[in-house]
């Protein structure tokens, strides 16, 4: 499934959401990571980045979240959900 990053805006904070869905690779990481720190860079918003509807990850993406996660201004959310969906599925297919 191809990655989908949607932008909203936190109308109490003045943040911004970018919700990712589908699977993430590396390439697409790398353009999630210069999405949101163009947001904190230029525009001075704090960014909020939702992994919950994440299907898939790549390890080469992993260390990019990790940057991310490093990163004053974005904050990863959701990643806890992804990685005990890909759990149960392993479990499922044991």
């Amino acid at each position: 499934m191809p990655t989908n990053i949607t932008e909203s805006e936190n109308i109490e904070t003045g943040g911004i959401t970018l919700r990712v869905e589908g699977d993430l690779f590396l390439e697409d990481a790398l353009l999630l990571e210069r999405i949101a720190g163009d947001i904190v860079e230029n525009h001075g918003k704090s960014v909020v980045i939702d992994l919950a509807d994440l299907d898939f990850l790549d390890s080469e993406s992993g260390v990019v979240l990790k940057r991310l996660i490093e990163t004053d201004g974005i904050e990863v959310n959701g990643i806890e959900i992804f990685l005990q969906s890909a759990i149960d599925l392993a479990e499922r297919r044991a």
